[in-house]
């Protein structure tokens, strides 16, 4: 056998994108390749990018999660399948095109419908080649013949059945509704699509006086002053005295020739401000409920476009909020209908997608009743049939489902799926159908007309799980609905678990009968350092592509799962990722200096194993175990970090350097024995890190002589844990040898002695350590740089020059006078020990300082006390040291 030479740097560009292509064309990311088709399949949807988007960090770490997973389960052997696709997204997707035509000094409406969409779909079709090409870079194994779009062919029926399938279940309806209306998108939107922001703004003071008195007021306060031209009455409470004598008056509206009720509802509050409330039951929810209840008129002052409308006097139409707003504000001090401004900070809706502030709206518009659907997601929860990973998202899902209002599901945009309901222009009837109409089935007129609108990118979306396996209509079904549905698990951020999570839950059970899956991984945002948000307005944000290009995608995955702690957000920087990458590089430099000493050396069949080979393999085996359990609850930095530990510290610093005493002295027999052991040991472990570093690994896999005849490593077996495996005593032996090691090892450096510096070391072992230290000494030498070792059951009395060091069930002396002058040794000590009373004194004020345990956070504290307790160690054993020399 002769050695395998591996370039000397790790360069993950120099592979990667070649790997990937291995991957694809094999057939690895099908659930038909490599698997026991008997067993239980594994299979997650993929969260759909929205199309016009670009990747971010966030979709870096949510689809590097995914895969890890995917690709530990496909090891596993079962039938593991993550299907991909993208998300129309309407309002983002028009908006990007609408800018684009803007540039060209066009607009949608001088395009026109048909015009506007064809450009629309050249927009998709170019991002979505982006898109694909980044979750490529990224390493997504994602099973690319199964790839979906919410407004393919296929998902358009299955919206299409829906629509009318809660129609005709008395789930949907149409009416007029105040909705929230972003002006600058034109549409209506979702309670959950409106994003709150602190503001700071300005609560008016103004009079209402009575129609009969001119004299007398009542005094109200807004935020919004230009809608009191949209006002109805004012409420105030039936038991507050100040009104009770007023029942039955009237107010004359400023700035308006009207006359509005006062009416008495104990929905005010009392102690509120002046008790008095003025209701505008267009332009605010819960003036629209009194509205309603008191039968109140209901005027819209707003245009589409967030202009005032032909319902307010004159003087003030056309004008858009904001000026309106100020053109009123003079008008009311001119009448004398102006008390007072006084400076508020207040919460106030915003548009989700462009950041304009939402108005109340009343507008046609269509609605799913969502409490039928909620009541069996929330059973389905409570049997036990979702899991929530972690725990504490439970308590959140369920007060929404027991808060849940009904959804507005139209959208006044034109991508989008166009709502499958049409009006006949004779006979004024509705029709809500499956199959495109063109004559008016009561009337039989050709004049009826499909509305304009389209469904709530959600409305897809919430069908995802199912319809991505073929489902187009309630009750039929498909091979991959038959095999992989329910779907297994869902990993998603917690920015959407309504938006999405919920509803996949309401509409998998509504359509299916079945929830679409059983575990829901929730995990935290990525956030920059100081814990901020990444955004192009803080220009924090980090391009998962630029992290790919610098560190490779293997670093990027490794990193974003070891510091992904449930319920912690991921607080990272570029630096960051040098983690991963060191980690990378170490595998490849491990690899490569085993694959460079193969000369002249041959596999065998069943080596006989030494203690050092039965303690690799348990330790081995305790990872395996640890990863599965990792894996199976969500817990990705459990998982990385056992991987890593083993990796780096069991394999490397421990178990390589043990194999060097037989690989460099031993005979022909004796290395082709270590030799086999060790690559042996190698395979598994660059299996058992696969899922998390699935480049690298796979690069020196397939390079490796006792794997060439196997398949790639994507599709190899996972290690699992084997009991016969287990190894307590020599895995207890090897860690009592490796403390003996690392005492020397770190005298040795506290002494300032060279590495090149043989020692001579006396042990007083204990009966149950004697043997295995006395059958292991040349190797206790080779790790701990040893020359002279003598290993003793007693020891009389401490030698003459030597410093001793205790652990558990041994003591170690070291010859250090024989190493180094102790004169000058004990000085240095006594140097050591005078810098570090001075530096525990320093820890010993600050600790001591109310204000600053007062007023420092509670990690810096436990920090600060950690590193007095590290010191006064550190100041004992110094003093140990000085008084043995």
């Amino acid at each position: 056998m002769n050695s395998i030479e591996l370039v000397k740097t790790y360069d993950p560009k120099s592979f990667e994108d070649r790997i990937y292509a291995q991957w694809k064309t094999s057939g690895a990311f099908t659930p038909e390749h490599s698997c026991d088709s008997n067993k239980d399949p594994f299979v997650i949807t993929i969260p759909p990018p929205n199309v016009t988007g670009v990747l971010h960090l966030g979709h870096g770490l949510n689809n590097s999660l995914q895969d890890i997973i995917v690709r530990f389960h496909r090891m596993r052997g079962v039938p593991t399948l993550w299907v991909p696709g993208t998300d129309h997204a309407g309002i983002a997707t028009q908006n990007v095109v609408e800018r684009k035509l803007k540039e060209q000094g066009k607009s949608r409406r001088e395009l026109g419908r048909e015009k506007f969409l064809e450009e629309t779909w050249k927009v998709k079709n170019e991002h979505h080649a982006i898109i694909t090409k980044q979750l490529e870079k990224i390493g997504a194994s994602v099973d690319w013949n199964r790839e979906r779009f919410t407004m393919d062919e296929g998902l358009s029926r299955a919206v299409r059945e829906v629509f009318v399938t809660l129609y005709e279940r008395d789930l949907l309806y149409k009416g007029n509704y105040l909705v929230n209306w972003c002006t600058s998108c034109g549409t209506a939107l979702a309670d959950d699509e409106v994003e709150h922001e602190e503001t700071t703004g300005k609560m008016y003071h103004l009079r209402y006086y009575f129609s009969d008195n001119k004299e007398k007021y009542i005094e109200i306060a807004t935020t919004r002053p230009e809608t009191l031209l949209g006002d109805t009455a004012v409420a105030v409470h039936p038991e507050d005295e100040r009104y009770t004598s007023y029942k039955g008056k009237t107010l004359r509206l400023p700035l308006t020739e009207r006359d509005i009720p006062l009416i008495f509802d104990t929905y005010v509050e009392r102690g509120f401000g002046t008790g008095a409330l003025k209701v505008t039951p267009a332009h605010d929810p819960n003036d629209w409920d009194l509205g309603r209840k008191h039968d109140l008129a209901i005027i819209n002052i707003l245009n589409p476009d967030g202009t005032l409308n032909e319902n307010v006097p004159e003087k003030y139409r056309g004008l858009n909020v904001k000026k309106a707003r100020a053109v009123v504000i003079e008008d009311l001090i001119a009448g004398n209908w102006y008390v007072k401004d006084e400076p508020i900070k207040h919460s106030v809706g915003h548009c989700y997608r462009c950041n304009t502030v939402i108005e109340p709206f009343l507008s046609e518009q269509w609605f799913v009743r969502m409490k039928p659907l909620a009541d069996k997601a929330l059973a389905c929860w409570q049997k036990g049939e979702i899991i929530f990973y972690p725990k504490k998202w439970e308590n959140t899902y369920k007060h929404w489902m027991e808060n849940i209002k009904d959804w507005c599901v139209s959208r006044q945009l034109w991508w989008g799926h166009r709502i499958p309901a049409w009006t006949c222009a004779d006979c004024g009837k509705l029709y809500v159908s499956r199959n495109d109409i063109d004559t008016c089935p009561d009337c039989k007129s050709k004049n009826i007309e499909q509305d304009n609108d389209v469904l709530d990118t959600w409305f897809s979306s919430w069908l995802w799980p199912f319809s991505t396996l073929g489902f187009e209509k309630v009750g039929d079904s498909t091979p991959d609905l038959e095999k992989y549905y329910p779907t297994t698990s869902l990993i998603t951020a917690y920015d959407i678990i309504f938006f999405w999570v919920a509803r996949m839950i309401m509409a998998g059970l509504e359509f299916t009968g079945k929830a679409p899956f059983r575990d829901i991984y929730i995990h935290s945002l990525v956030r920059d350092k100081q814990g901020r948000k990444m955004s192009k307005s803080l220009g924090n944000g980090i391009d998962p592509l630029e992290l790919v290009d610098e560190f490779g995608s293997d670093a990027m995955k490794f990193t974003l799962s070891f510091m992904c702690a449930q319920g912690q957000d991921v607080l990272v920087d570029k630096d960051s990722f040098k983690l991963g990458s060191k980690f990378a590089n170490k595998i490849w430099n491990a690899s490569r200096y085993i694959l460079m000493n193969l000369d002249n050396r041959k596999l065998i069949d069943n080596p006989t194993l030494n203690a050092a080979d039965k303690w690799i393999y348990s330790r081995l085996n305790t990872a395996a175990k640890s990863m599965h359990e990792a894996f199976f609850s969500y817990r990705y930095n459990d998982a990385a970090q056992t991987a890593y530990e083993f990796f780096w510290n069991d394999f490397c610093d421990w178990y390589v350097e043990a194999t060097k005493l037989s690989m460099k002295g031993g005979s022909d027999s004796e290395k082709d024995r270590a030799t086999t052991i060790l690559l042996d040991v190698l395979a598994e472990s660059l299996r058992l890190l696969h899922p998390l570093l699935p480049f690298v690994t796979e690069e020196i896999y397939g390079k490796l002589p006792n794997t060439q005849k196997e398949k790639m490593l994507i599709c190899a077996k996972y290690p699992e844990y084997n009991e016969k495996r287990n190894s307590p005593i020599e895995e207890k032996n090897f860690s009592a040898l490796q403390s003996l090691v690392s005492l020397v090892r770190t005298l040795r450096s506290e002494c300032g002695i060279t590495p090149d510096k043989k020692l001579r070391v006396l042990v007083r072992a204990g009966a149950e350590l004697e043997k295995p230290f006395n059958e292991n000494t040349e190797l206790i030498k080779l790790l701990a740089g040893i020359g002279d070792l003598s290993i003793e059951i007693s020891v009389k009395e401490k030698p003459a020059g030597s410093i001793g060091m205790a652990a558990s069930g041994f003591e170690v002396f070291v010859y250090v006078a024989e190493a180094v002058d102790t004169a000058a040794l004990k000085k240095k000590f006594s140097n050591d020990l005078e810098k570090d009373h001075k530096y525990i004194q320093g820890l010993k004020n600050k600790l001591e300082n109310e204000q600053f345990i007062k007023n420092a956070p509670p990690e810096l504290v436990a920090e600060q006390k950690a590193k007095l307790e590290e010191a006064l160690l550190r100041t004992e054993k110094f003093s140990n040291y000085i008084k043995e020399l």
